[in-house]
């Protein structure tokens, strides 16, 4: 019955929102990804996007003006993440604020001693468990050539990350997927990555995913739909666990492509 009513609602949704079609056009050619997706695909992300910007209120902040493209453009690529998942995987909470630039979060925490420090650091985007999803629009507008950098895809990830309550770098498995192939898989991963950035190697994948497990699924899910034959490549394991968790293959996507 909660299935049923939510389902109404949606279609409800659907049938009276409408997007920019020129628009909608120009940003979906923009982004790597979603040049490569065959047209139901496309389709499919279009209603999840309608959905989200439905649900989700786009903020600006810092005396940023949002318009129709820059919120389509977020929500687009937020999107992807979930295409073939559901929009509940965003449940839970509501805004997604955009800065002009680099934010500066404060931050406290308490060290072995009990002193409690501050710290102020710039930063392009943060997510929360319950909390916003954040953004700085110089950095969302620098994604789109599969160059591997992709702030929104990384922020959303982290919010996938977070829906058990922690942040770990497993987010919610699906039935027939193993926790513990899952963990073995990324930690194998992330300890080889984290000594090739140790011995100076210029890794192609960002090496901001040595920081921590969190944050080395988050930059795994950029590159895994940014630069899919990378990821493949250099951690197929990783690669095969994160097409399971989100249901597509990028790799097979883009040579679909090749071949059209």
């Amino acid at each position: 019955m909660i299935w049923s009513l939510k389902n109404f609602r949606r279609n409800r949704i659907l049938k009276k929102a409408s997007l920019d079609e020129p628009l909608w056009q120009k940003i979906t050619r923009h982004f790597s990804f979603t040049r490569a997706m065959a047209p139901e695909e496309l389709e499919r992300l279009r209603r999840w996007v309608i959905l989200f910007l439905h649900d989700k209120k786009l903020q600006a902040a810092g005396g940023l003006k949002l318009n129709d493209r820059m919120r389509l453009s977020i929500a687009a690529q937020a999107c992807v993440l979930i295409l073939n998942l559901d929009l509940d995987y965003y449940r839970g909470w509501l805004e997604v604020i955009v800065y002009p630039d680099e934010f500066i979060p404060k931050y406290e925490y308490t060290d072995e001693a009990g002193v409690v420090h501050e710290m102020r650091e710039p930063s392009s985007g943060e997510s929360w468990p319950r909390g916003p999803v954040i953004l700085s629009w110089a950095d969302v507008v620098w994604t789109g050539d599969a160059e591997g950098y992709n702030v929104v895809i990384h922020e959303f990830a982290h919010k996938l990350d977070m829906l058990e309550g922690v942040s770990d770098g497993c987010p919610p498995l699906h039935r027939g997927m193993s926790r513990r192939v899952w963990a073995e898989t990324f930690t194998e991963a992330y300890e080889d990555f984290c000594d090739r950035v140790d011995s100076g190697e210029d890794t192609i994948i960002d090496p901001y995913a040595a920081e921590n497990h969190a944050e080395f699924f988050a930059v795994m899910s950029e590159s895994f739909f940014e630069l899919p034959v990378t990821v493949r490549e250099e951690y197929p394991a990783v690669y095969d666990q994160l097409r399971q968790f989100y249901r597509q293959d990028p790799v097979a996507r883009s040579g679909r492509k090749r071949r059209r």
